[in-house]
């Protein structure tokens, strides 16, 4: 190769065990000049900031949540919600400890818990602290009518006297039940495609309808219709639980719901941070501020750059939000939001393509400029932007010009605007801003 090949190894964190630790000391040991960013999912001793401990994904996740709730002018308290993967898990505990919504009915690997008058906040807080599982519930908190089946039960009856043959079924298809009504649904775990286009219309209620006739438009919206939708908002946390055409579907009779490849970027917000982190400092540096060995309070350093991630992390997808949200409202493509999210993602994508390919980046001052705003405060104090450039490869740098513009620009002028001319006009103005900015400083 006629250049260094930068590789970056990303598995989904809790997937990997003990591999993304034992890759980056590989690489240490064969010498690779950037292990420590070799692979993510590595434990803080190593300079790894845990999805899982932080609530990175979940964070995301509610700023999508709320965000729609202040628009929709919603008590967030006062709503019911649904929810898949249960306290045990990365997305299940934290969506708990994070959100305010009164809790229905929740399903886990371990079973199915209901209470239609609110299963009880403390007892849940308790098992998502200690990542149990469902199956810990202590039941003596449950109302009269409220239940837990587990996946092992068979020929369990409940308390309105329905007879459930088998737990694991009924687990498997407990969101299509008459006990599984709410406000809102939280998919945080679960088969992928557990809703399709062959069972989406399960989900409208006292209606003969068919998933193609949802998709066709046929139903009609009934969003206003009382009683009519199982759920009336859909933020998806875990990928692929509904599948591309069964979101349409549901969005064409009135659910409002948010995508996965919008609402879930936390976690890679998290990620490449953490990169950053370690191209940014030397081994030394990196063992003194971002290792958190046993037993030892985490350093300073590290934990401001946490706060950083989590405030960069909160500022993005409150943007993205936005931008999809004032899309809807100006109903590019028809409002569904599916659309306008891979519409997005899409604009994005080729927008820092072409600046990839152009030389903007020649400009120093809008160069530095635009890395200044991308590198958090508390790295930046740590190593000048100076020793930045000189130790992180510039392919790396240049890619990150590319991705801040090129977000900024969407998130700015919106899908529907965000054509040659707004560019031309937008980078003017970034420019101007950049200019006056090196100046201001000399």
């Amino acid at each position: 190769m006629k250049q260094p090949e930068i590789i970056f190894l990303g598995p989904d964190e809790n997937t990997a065990g003990a591999f993304p630790a034992y890759a980056a000391l590989h690489a240490k040991a064969r010498g690779y000049s950037w292990w420590k960013s070799f692979t993510t999912g590595k434990s803080p001793q190593l300079g790894g900031i845990p999805h899982d401990t932080y609530g990175m994904t979940s964070r995301g996740v509610r700023t999508f949540a709320e965000e729609m709730y202040k628009k929709l002018e919603l008590d967030e308290a006062s709503l019911t919600k649904f929810q898949t993967g249960g306290p045990d898990g990365d997305l299940g505990s934290n969506e708990i400890l994070l959100s305010k919504e009164t809790y229905r009915c929740l399903v886990d690997g371990s079973g199915s818990l209901y209470d239609p008058e609110g299963l009880n906040r403390e007892e849940l807080i308790r098992l998502a602290k200690k990542r149990a599982t469902l199956c810990e519930y202590d039941v003596s908190k449950l109302s009269a009518r409220g239940f837990f089946v587990n996946v092992k039960d068979k020929d369990r009856k409940l308390p309105d006297g329905t007879l459930v043959q088998n737990g694991e079924q009924f687990r498997n298809s407990f969101h299509f039940s008459n006990y599984c009504v709410a406000d809102s649904f939280i998919p945080c775990g679960g088969r992928p495609a557990s809703i399709n286009l062959d069972n989406v219309h399960k989900l409208v209620l006292g209606v003969e309808v068919t998933g193609q006739a949802m998709i066709d438009g046929k139903v009609g919206n009934l969003a206003d219709s009382p009683g009519k939708l199982r759920f009336r908002y859909i933020v998806e946390g875990a990928n692929l639980f509904i599948t591309h055409d069964a979101r349409i579907a549901l969005e064409n009779v009135g659910v409002i719901l948010i995508k996965d490849s919008s609402a879930n970027k936390g976690g890679v917000t998290c990620s490449s941070l953490e990169v950053l982190s370690g191209l940014s400092l030397l081994d030394a540096e990196h063992k003194d501020n971002m290792c958190v060995f046993p037993g030892t309070p985490a350093p300073e350093f590290y934990t401001r750059y946490v706060d950083d991630v989590i405030g960069i992390l909160y500022r993005n997808a409150a943007r993205e939000f936005e931008c999809v949200w004032n899309e809807r409202k100006a109903n590019t493509h028809q409002g569904l939001i599916t659309h306008i999210s891979d519409s997005l993602s899409s604009k994005i994508v080729e927008i820092r393509q072409f600046i990839n390919t152009s030389d903007l980046h020649e400009d120093q001052t809008l160069y530095r400029y635009v890395l200044r705003r991308y590198i958090p405060s508390t790295l930046q104090e740590k190593v000048p932007l100076n020793l930045i450039l000189e130790r992180v490869p510039t392919p790396y740098l240049r890619a990150i010009f590319a991705i801040w513009i090129a977000s900024d620009f969407v998130y700015t002028t919106g899908i529907a605007q965000a054509n040659e001319f707004q560019f031309f006009t937008y980078m003017g103005q970034l420019s101007k801003k950049a200019h006056g900015d090196s100046s201001s400083k000399l």
